[in-house]
């Protein structure tokens, strides 16, 4: 089919810039109706632009009230909660605690406010897709990732616990759970500091955005009897969270 999500309603969140951006275009190329909520709004004012038919919606998933007011009572066909982000890389004893509550507010406690606004619809209907945003780090942890792994950790636990509390619901979920994709994750990581951002990538082929993107929308397009759950992504040269081949400088 050329436009396979024609009159799906999709919801992404995060959409303002990498994988939530590269998602955003793979729907709106497939046919789907595009709902994108980001906290910079000038961001996704000019992606609404590109797509040319979309509705932008400012929002910061940490807030419950917020999530509430823009996303409950909407019933959406496709949800992709991908809003997340990293924090530091640095040992447990020495974090700072305003950016472990800034990862887990976001990444945990975020996705359970989308998911609570938006998923009694698709229950109430019997159908729709729910994909989480995961991560390599969601299964193997690393040396400075303590609580951001521990945030993607329980992503996967969520995602697991929503099969089993909405089951026989009619409604597919998926984990997408990516290894080193090239987006602006390191340079928020290490707040605007882009030479040490810049090193987390240096002599690897990453995955990209639209890497992601693309096997979202085929978990999406599949029979509806058919749910691909887990979709696990390394690049080839990273064969773990540790261990990653990369080319002499």
């Amino acid at each position: 089919m050329e436009h396979p999500l024609r009159d799906k309603l999709a919801l992404v969140t995060g959409a303002s810039s990498g994988i939530g951006l590269e998602t955003a275009r793979a729907l709106s190329k497939a046919g789907a109706k595009l709902v994108l909520a980001a906290r910079r709004r000038d961001r996704l004012k000019e992606l609404v632009q590109e797509l040319g038919a979309a509705e932008a919606i400012t929002l910061d998933v940490r807030d419950r009230k917020q999530v509430q007011a823009a996303l409950e009572g909407r019933t959406f066909d496709i949800v992709v909660a991908n809003a997340g982000l990293g924090r530091g890389l640095g040992p447990l004893q020495a974090g700072d605690a305003a950016d472990w509550d800034e990862m887990l507010d976001t990444n945990v406690k975020g996705l359970l406010h989308t998911l609570r606004a938006t998923l009694p619809a698709m229950i109430a209907r019997e159908r729709g897709d729910v994909v989480v945003l995961g991560s390599v780090a969601g299964r193997q942890v690393y040396p400075g990732g303590n609580v951001y792994c521990a945030s993607k950790f329980a992503v996967r636990a969520i995602y697991e616990a929503l099969r089993l509390d909405a089951a026989g619901k009619g409604i597919r979920f998926t984990t997408v759970d990516p290894g080193l994709v090239e987006t602006e994750f390191s340079l928020v990581r290490f707040r605007g500091d882009s030479e040490r951002a810049r090193k987390t990538y240096a002599g690897l082929r990453c995955l990209t955005p639209a890497d992601v993107a693309d096997v979202i929308l085929f978990a999406l397009t599949r029979p509806a009897h058919v749910n691909v759950g887990e979709i696990v992504l390394w690049p080839t040269d990273q064969a773990s969270t540790t261990v990653v081949k990369r080319l002499p400088s």
